[in-house]
């Protein structure tokens, strides 16, 4: 069953003390289990003892995004830069169709360079659409002509009303929330004599020396912090429901209008502007420096791969991404030269699924790889599609194509992440999604989880893999990976959702963990005997 909103929004906000307090390392993404006692992907023992002693050729990564700081500190040297292009001189002098693209392209930008921040629904646009075509009183031909599509507009009116209710619901219970924690940390700055301070702080305050409106500050505060619930989150929270409520599931809006397209065709290079941050670069960012932050600076956060170049291709607003937007931006990517393309971004409906196949099938021609995340409502994704997805909408499936579930830093029954995403079929592999430490916008850094940090971190091991071992085609980076990955089918965890306990072999297709070492290590076979 699919989480409420409220649930699915925890993913984000709560990572929190609870995860800082549990979590045995920082950068645990990158250790290993034997050596660390972490499950991460391995990634710091393949490099020190499988390829310190060999080179690398740098490979481009398509990061089909939200967008990315490409100024920041730990991403200096790891964005793309097209050399065929002379900077700001307003020519399309590679003549690929785009105009100045120096670093990637922004496909919902307008040519004046507005973007657009915050989107609807694909249910929402739907509803738009399918109302118009049937009308209050639909006549019966109309309705045995489009059987499926009246269906899916009544489904989708439940969803929004429900939606909506609950996003109603929550608002003002996260508002109060943060008037109940802003008064409950200044009371206790006074009392510590400090503007910021840790539970060690807070569970040092005496309370037979304070008087009880302090002491109930402090177990409140305790209690807050124990569910990792901070005031950074809260407001986090009351954006996301202003947002649901303003735009997402707003019908009476057109945020698509600045771009100046037309939503229904293609239109591949007729459209979007080079301005790749935009105004909502948090998500972008953090997956990027998951793949590719410097690993040889002593800042932040070590990516996985050492020589990945970044190519920014923004298509993912507040909101849900358009399907005309996402075949572009994987046509873009391939076109000009990424050979793995990362898709952290999901959506329950895809109007125009036809132009997103034809896009991962032009990937597979041109031997790219495409990862993807597999979404975090706790969902069984055999059963409650969630897409872009592998399988092609007239039959047959991509070969190019790896889904990606998340792991925990925990092992045994918490092994997996609670939100994420499964599917014995539609889920190839699982990778660590939980408390990842990454780069945020304006040199800042941060801890995320969800499947879209799990898909990044593949995406790293695959950038790896071919920045070291070139010949390798996309299908063999694919079987690489999977049939490296540590397999754990026969190990019991709690199943996404929290409610029963189950094999891990029952969540994928190889029940097992990505692991960067044991791919390195077949690389190397494979390659030796080619």
């Amino acid at each position: 069953m699919k989480k409420s909103i409220l649930a699915s929004l925890c993913v984000c906000l709560f990572v929190g003390a609870s995860a800082q307090d549990l979590k045995t390392k920082a950068n645990w993404f990158n250790l290993d289990y034997e050596q660390d006692g972490v499950r991460g992907m391995s990634v710091e023992k393949a490099y020190n003892e499988l390829l310190k002693d060999r080179t690398s050729k740098t490979v481009i990564v398509g990061v089909v995004d939200s967008g990315v700081d490409i100024e920041h500190e730990d991403l200096k040297g790891k964005i793309w830069v097209n050399e065929g292009e002379i900077p700001n001189n307003g020519k399309d002098d590679d003549n690929n169709g785009f105009v100045d693209d120096i670093n990637g392209w922004d496909f919902i930008g307008g040519a004046d360079g507005t973007d657009v921040e915050q989107e609807q629904l694909e249910a929402a646009r739907l509803f738009i659409k399918y109302s118009e075509l049937f009308g209050e009183n639909p006549k019966k031909r109309l309705l045995r002509k489009y059987k499926e599509e009246y269906n899916t507009l009544q489904k989708i009116k439940s969803e929004i009303a429900e939606n909506r209710k609950e996003a109603e619901q929550y608002l003002p219970m996260y508002e109060s929330l943060k008037e109940n924690l802003t008064i409950t940390e200044e009371i206790l700055g006074d009392v510590l004599g400090v503007e910021t301070f840790g539970k060690s702080e807070v569970e040092g305050i005496d309370d037979s020396k304070v008087d009880l409106r302090v002491r109930q500050a402090k177990q409140y505060w305790l209690r807050m912090n124990e569910m990792g619930a901070d005031l950074a989150g809260i407001n986090e929270g009351i954006e996301h429901f202003k947002d649901q409520l303003n735009f997402n599931y707003n019908t009476d809006i057109n945020p698509r209008a600045v771009v100046g397209d037309n939503p229904d065709k293609l239109e591949y290079g007729k459209y979007g502007n080079n301005e790749v941050r935009g105004p909502r670069a948090l998500h972008g960012t953090h997956v990027s420096g998951i793949i590719a932050a410097n690993r040889n600076n002593e800042l932040g956060v070590k990516g996985v791969a050492n020589d990945a170049k970044i190519m920014v291709v923004r298509t993912v607003p507040g909101g849900d991404e358009r399907d005309k937007d996402v075949a572009n931006a994987i046509r873009y990517a391939v076109d000009n030269g990424a050979k793995i393309i990362n898709m952290s971004f999901g959506k329950p409906y895809s109007p125009e699924k036809g132009w997103v196949d034809d896009a991962i099938k032009y990937a597979e021609e041109n031997d790219v790889l495409l990862i993807s995340a597999a979404g975090n409502d706790n969902a069984n994704v055999d059963v409650e599609t969630h897409y872009p997805t592998k399988y092609y909408k007239k039959g047959g499936e991509a070969k190019n194509w790896i889904g990606v579930g998340a792991s925990s830093y925990e092992d045994g029954l918490k092994m997996v992440a609670d939100f994420s995403n499964y599917g014995k079929k539609s889920v190839d592999v699982f990778a660590p999604g939980v408390a990842i430490y990454s780069t945020e916008p304006d040199s800042k850094y941060g801890e995320k989880q969800g499947t879209s940090m799990a898909a990044p971190a593949v995406t790293g091991v695959a950038a790896l893999l071919k920045s070291y071992f070139p010949t390798l085609t996309a299908v063999q980076l694919k079987e690489i990976i999977l049939q490296s990955s540590v397999k754990l089918k026969d190990q019991e965890v709690i199943l996404p959702g929290g409610e029963k306990e189950g094999r891990f072999g029952s969540l994928s297709s190889t029940g097992g963990l990505v692991n960067a070492y044991e791919a390195v290590k077949m690389a190397i076979e494979l390659t030796t005997e080619q």
